[in-house]
């Protein structure tokens, strides 16, 4: 956002809004473009073979870890299937490289 302030002319002593600033450079929200990239991986690793160490290191996770007290942490692949629900996409998309990137593609404005 700093960037964008100092190519508008403004600082944050203006007390312009983030919205208003990325409307007038055309910036999609950082929040879809993260579940965006988010997403391209979750592509890329749902179309390699079964066997391969990045299958095995993501998507399978150790059951027997002992984890702390309180609320547990988000996991990678519960914020997957977050945004996948979230933006009503299915998984087996994944699997044919053109039309997932159309589905997860965050236009920008």
């Amino acid at each position: 956002m700093r960037m964008l302030r100092w190519f508008c002319g403004h600082t944050r002593k203006d007390r312009v809004r983030n919205e208003v600033i990325r409307d007038r450079v055309g910036v999609a929200p950082i929040e879809e473009k993260l579940t965006q990239h988010r997403l391209r991986w979750f592509g890329h690793v749902q179309r390699r073979p079964p066997e391969a160490p990045v299958r095995n290191g993501v998507l399978e996770r150790v059951d027997n870890v002992k984890r702390g007290r309180g609320r547990s942490k988000l996991t990678w692949d519960e914020s997957v299937k977050r945004d996948l629900k979230d933006w009503n996409i299915s998984k087996e998309i994944a699997l044919d490289r053109s039309a997932w990137r159309l589905a997860i593609n965050v236009p920008e404005p």
